[in-house]
């Protein structure tokens, strides 16, 4: 904390992203240090880090004079709803351009902002969870889970279920929201009132705005205590300072246990695995977000969620197969690269690949499509796409690159191979490059076959989803498209019937596959009445002889995933 009530920002990341918002034309002030006087207007041009800015002083040719001399100063300006100000500066050199009086001055070591405690907003970033419970005061005092996303003095914005619209579609209802920390903190905010909602139909939430309504003494400190928290913990996830700094109190918990509050507490997952298997989801989808909202790839949390999932597999992997046929809340593209994930890190596991190979693998499959999301929605749309929209389409690819930038951990070649070659084909068929048989590596070729696999799975908006019997049978069918050996290792490692099959025997019973024995027949199915996505209210666990007690598989119920 600086005496005057400022606070010293000093992370690289957090210095050039705050001087990138004062680049913007009326972005920025300059103040002489020992004058005291007005700021003065000029423009941030360009910045080095680490090196220079360069200043635009047109508009104040008349202290370019003392500037040069060496006169202190300092930057002023507003970012992200703060006060903001360099360290002190100097002019190094100025010269005419066109015109114009352009400068160069050193880059600040620092800078120092100053956050208007009523209207501070502190947003939450990629990796922090913090669950509320909306509830009405009234009318039976129902209640809907949610995520924080960002809180102030004056209000916050949750993240909540689709179901939360016709509660919020009562504006008139006083509501009370819980905010629950993963450390077990909770406190709630009575009176607060709606103030906008927009609805994902793509990601099924709604985003809503609450403004509280009432604030005393005690609520305003303890509401900025919990601003102040949420802010230093966000610095923590600053890429490169993550371990810089001291975690908040309100953050501690195991980063492998499930929130108990929270949007996803409210779905309903048929199994432990597969409620466990939705916080890699959650990491996805907010990820997903995040890319769409002009933001990178997260080194950090790409990195937890993969060992997240790698220690999952370890544990049960015939659970994990068949949780990723539980995601059903999710969005399709969450689903999808979720699945291809744990499908590629599975086939892989009889080469039995050292173990930072494998969370490679299993980061890189986890992001492979992504990058679809940052294309026009309408593209995945089409039944019947033009050769140009099908052109747009293989641009997904190319799209996600630039995000990857502060993911050095992730080995180069892993990624080519598993999110850049995993669309090209042995005949030349393929994209981005149109890459033939000899220049495709052993980890493409099998990310080929489990991609298109789990692709055909699923309903698409040019064909309802296939059989595992009816992929198989093309995959075999295309060996000039596929290679032969993995698709051979493909069917004989998830079966003919996989794991998260739904099958109906001879006596009439439908069945979740949930584990195969040594020569790949169903070993243990789950009972169900329902067919649809697996929920809560499966049936019970059949175990052993399948089909002396239920009959033989007369055929695969189709489930889009």
């Amino acid at each position: 904390m600086v005496e005057d009530g400022y606070d010293r920002v000093e992370s690289p990341m957090e210095i050039e992203a705050l001087l990138e918002a004062l680049m913007a034309p009326g972005g920025a002030s300059l103040q002489l240090e020992d004058a005291g006087g007005e700021p003065l207007p000029v423009l941030v041009m360009d910045h080095r880090p680490g090196e220079e800015l360069q200043l635009d002083i047109s508009a104040i040719r008349e202290v370019a004079g003392s500037l040069q001399r060496g006169r202190p100063f300092r930057l002023l300006g507003r970012s992200q709803g703060k006060m903001v100000r360099t360290s002190v500066l100097s002019m190094q050199a100025c010269q005419d351009d066109e015109g114009r009086l352009v400068c160069r001055s050193d880059y600040p070591r620092s800078l120092e902002v100053l956050q208007r405690r009523e209207t501070f907003r502190a947003g939450l970033r990629l990796g922090m969870e913090v669950g509320a419970i909306l509830r009405t005061i009234e009318g039976g005092g129902r209640a809907i889970q949610g995520d924080l996303k960002d809180l102030s003095l004056e209000g916050c914005r949750l993240e909540l279920p689709l179901a939360a619209s016709g509660l919020l579609g009562e504006v008139a209802v006083p509501l009370e929201i819980e905010f629950c920390f993963p450390d077990g903190t909770r406190y709630a905010v009575r009176q607060a009132s709606l103030r906008h909602r927009n609805m994902d139909m793509a990601r099924r939430v709604v985003q809503a705005g609450f403004r509280f309504e009432q604030s005393g003494a005690e609520q305003e400190r303890k509401l900025w205590y919990f601003v102040r928290a949420i802010e230093q913990e966000a610095a923590r996830h600053v890429e490169g300072d993550d371990a810089s700094r001291l975690p908040s109190p309100l953050f501690q918990t195991s980063v492998s246990a499930s929130p108990t509050v929270g949007r996803r507490n409210m779905c309903r997952y048929a199994t432990p695995m597969a409620k466990r298997l939705s916080r890699v989801a959650g990491y996805l989808d907010a990820q997903l977000l995040e890319l769409q909202q002009g933001g990178e790839v997260s080194s950090v949390q790409l990195s937890r969620h993969a060992d997240l999932l790698l220690s999952l597999h370890d544990e049960d992997r015939e659970g994990l197969l068949f949780a990723i046929r539980c995601l059903h809340e999710e969005t399709w593209l969450v689903r999808h690269c979720l699945s291809v994930a744990v499908q590629l890190l599975d086939l892989l596991q009889d080469a039995s690949p050292p173990r930072e190979l494998c969370k490679a693998i299993a980061a890189s499959a986890m992001l492979h499509d992504l990058g679809k999301a940052l294309l026009p929605a309408e593209l995945w749309e089409q039944a019947s796409p033009s050769d140009e929209e099908r052109q747009r389409m293989r641009e997904h690819v190319a799209v996600l690159e630039p995000c990857m930038r502060q993911c050095h951990w992730l080995a180069g070649a892993v990624y080519a191979s598993v999110v850049e070659r995993i669309n090209e084909r042995l005949d030349g068929s393929g994209y981005p490059q149109g890459l033939g048989d000899e220049q495709l590596g052993e980890l493409e070729r099998a990310a080929a076959v489990v991609d298109v696999g789990d692709a055909m799975r699923r309903d698409r908006a040019d064909r309802p989803a296939w059989s595992v019997q009816e992929v198989q049978r093309h995959l075999l069918a295309h060996p000039e498209t596929f290679d032969a050996r993995w698709v051979r290792r493909y069917c004989r490692r998830f079966g003919r019937y996989p794991v998260g099959s739904l099958v109906r025997f001879s006596s009439g019973t439908l069945g979740w596959v949930q584990g195969l024995d040594d020569t790949g027949a169903i070993a243990r199915v789950q009972l169900t009445e329902i067919v649809g996505p697996p929920t809560d209210e499966l049936g019970k666990v059949i175990q052993g002889d399948v089909p002396k007690r239920l009959g033989e598989v007369v055929e695969e119920v189709v489930v889009s995933g």
